[in-house]
């Protein structure tokens, strides 16, 4: 790739408008790397110009007031707690999520359902194995994550289901 002072000015305007903040560019023959900090810095390991600008803006400080730690912090918990509200159901392996046992049948279970530990929820098909995945808690069905007939990855949750308290 051959750069002139054109090419590179290009980089810099590209950069600087989308909000890139760094740029690094290695072939078997050359290096480049653009920064800017502050002010634009074209360096290379090649015998390039190196070129600098000063920026219009300089970058501004953003300070958090301690009022919006605390709120953001405030929020923070409260996420943590409606996480802690609902038992997940996660995928036990990569395949492909059924609600039904075949595609004219009714699901295994709707938003809403109660189910007991042992119930079957779903089947996960992996490598032409049909694998039946069960509730292990008593609930209600909160929330159905996954589409039918949709890929599923080792760990993606399926489920959420709200706890029943005895």
């Amino acid at each position: 790739m051959r750069l002139d002072k054109t090419k590179l000015e290009e980089i810099i305007k590209l950069m600087k408008n989308n909000g890139v903040k760094e740029v690094i560019y290695k072939s078997l023959f050359a290096s480049l790397t653009i920064k800017m900090e502050g002010e634009h810095k074209i360096i290379s390991s090649d015998n390039y110009e190196v070129i600098r600008q000063k920026n219009e803006k300089p970058l501004e400080k953003i300070e958090i007031t301690e009022g919006e730690k605390q709120k953001e912090d405030k929020e923070e918990n409260k996420t943590k707690k409606e996480e802690k509200k609902y038992h997940e159901i996660k995928a036990p392996l990569v395949g492909t999520f059924y609600r039904a046992p075949a595609p004219d049948a009714d699901p295994f279970v709707e938003k809403g359902d109660k189910v007991k530990v042992g119930d079957t929820l779903c089947i996960v098909e992996a490598m032409k194995n049909m694998n039946e995945i069960e509730s292990d808690v008593e609930g209600i069905i909160k929330d159905i994550c996954v589409q039918n007939a949709e890929m599923v990855e080792y760990g993606q949750v399926l489920f959420k289901i709200e706890i029943d308290k005895k």
